[in-house]
């Protein structure tokens, strides 16, 4: 069995310039862990898959496409592949949520 503890994962060196950790990675698929303090958000982009979101803990704001809406803890989240797509924290709480993608992208995400 593989265990992996989120905290023992470095942070990954992204263009979001917020906490990331690959927490999963094999050739058919890839979990991220994202943290996002109070105030910081990720950059809007593209992903040449299809994600899910699923929210471990705070509340923030999810954007895709032209919708947005506010989420919070236990909500799962789908985002189709190819369409523009941001989070934003604009509580005073930690907002931290895994990012799924299935298959693993073979091209990188396309930031706007």
């Amino acid at each position: 069995m593989k265990t992996v503890e989120a905290k023992d994962v470095p942070i990954a060196d992204t263009p979001h310039k917020v906490d990331v950790r690959k927490l999963y990675d094999t050739e058919h698929a890839m979990t991220v862990l994202i943290t996002l303090q109070p105030g910081e958000k990720l950059i809007r982009h593209i992903t040449p898959v299809d994600v899910f979101f699923y929210v471990l803990e705070g509340t923030g704001i999810v954007e895709i496409g032209d919708e947005k809406q506010e989420v919070s803890q236990d909500t799962l989240i789908d985002s189709p592949a190819r369409i523009p797509h941001c989070w934003y924290n604009e509580s005073d709480g930690v907002l931290r949520f895994l990012v799924v993608k299935v298959p693993k992208p073979l091209e990188e995400t396309k930031l706007l």
